[in-house]
C-alpha cells in the first residue's frame, strides 16, 4: 500500500518549461494571491481539525491506481494522526519530528523521525498550516484551464529547498480549496519518478477541541517495536 510518506517522490508529465503556456496574466496571479491569503488566514484560525480523506496514487508503470481512505486528525502545534481504514488498517502518529506507525495486521510499530522517514514533509506542512506557504514554496497559478470546485483557482506550489533530501523528490504540489471556507479540498503531489498521489478531504470539522489523548499512541502489549528504515534521496 502506498502511504503518504512514500507518496512523494513525484514526476511532472510536462516539463516546467511548459509553464509559459499556462496562465501568466496579472488576473491569474491576483486570483492565486487572493486564494493563498484566505487559505493561510483560515488555517491560522484553526487550532485543530478532523476530516475524512481518500487517497488515489497512480504509480508509474502500473495501469490501476492504488486507492485507500480513512480519517485524519490535526492539532497545533505539530500533532497529527492519520488513520487508514480501507482497504487495510494502519495508524500514523506524528508529534513534531517523532513518528509512530502502527500496523495491526503485522502486530508491529515502526518508530522513527519524520525528517528521516518521509520523502517529503510538504503534505504535513500544508495540512497543519504550520508553515507560511511563501516561506517553503514558490507559489504560481496552475497551468491549463482546469478550475477547482465552484470555479476556485488551483494553486501550484514548487518547493524552494530542492537541494534538501526531504524535498528533492517532490516536483510540485497542486492545491484545490473549498469555496467560501478556503479549507483544503484536494492536494495532488507530483513526484520526479512519475507517481501522482491525490488526497481528497471531506466532512471537515475544525476547532473541536481535540484532546492530546487522540494523538498519544500507546503501544499494544503484543506489538513489536521496530526502528523505521531511513528513506534516502535518489
Amino acid at each position: 500500500m502506498m502511504r503518504w510518506w512514500l507518496a512523494v517522490p513525484l514526476s511532472v508529465m510536462v516539463a516546467l518549461s511548459a509553464w509559459a503556456e499556462g496562465p501568466t496574466d496579472e488576473k491569474a496571479w491576483q486570483e492565486v494571491r487572493e486564494v493563498v491569503k484566505h487559505l493561510q488566514a483560515r488555517y491560522e484560525k484553526t487550532k485543530d481539525l478532523q476530516a475524512d480523506f481518500s487517497q488515489k496514487t497512480k504509480i508509474e508503470g502500473f495501469e490501476r491506481p492504488v486507492t485507500s481512505s480513512g480519517k485524519v486528525y490535526i492539532k497545533k502545534p505539530g500533532r497529527l494522526r492519520w488513520d487508514y481504514v480501507d482497504p487495510a488498517t494502519e495508524q500514523i502518529y506524528v508529534n513534531q519530528d517523532d513518528v509512530k506507525v502502527y500496523v495491526p495486521e503485522h502486530k508491529q510499530v515502526l518508530v522513527g523521525k519524520l525528517t528521516q522517514m518521509a520523502a517529503s514533509k510538504a503534505p504535513l506542512e500544508l495540512l497543519q498550516g504550520a508553515a507560511k506557504l511563501d516561506e517553503s514554496f514558490e507559489i504560481e497559478p496552475t497551468t491549463g484551464k482546469d478550475r477547482g470546485v465552484g470555479g476556485t483557482p488551483l494553486i501550484t506550489l514548487i518547493p524552494k529547498a530542492k537541494e534538501q533530501e526531504s524535498t528533492q523528490n517532490l516536483q510540485k504540489i497542486i492545491v484545490e480549496v473549498f469555496p467560501k471556507t478556503y479549507f483544503i479540498h484536494t492536494v495532488s503531489l507530483y513526484e520526479i519518478s512519475g507517481n501522482v498521489a491525490v488526497f481528497e478531504f471531506s466532512n471537515l470539522k475544525p476547532n473541536l477541541g481535540l484532546g492530546n489523548e487522540v494523538f498519544d499512541f500507546k503501544t499494544p502489549s503484543d506489538a513489536e517495536v521496530v526502528r523505521a528504515p531511513v528513506l534516502n534521496g535518489p
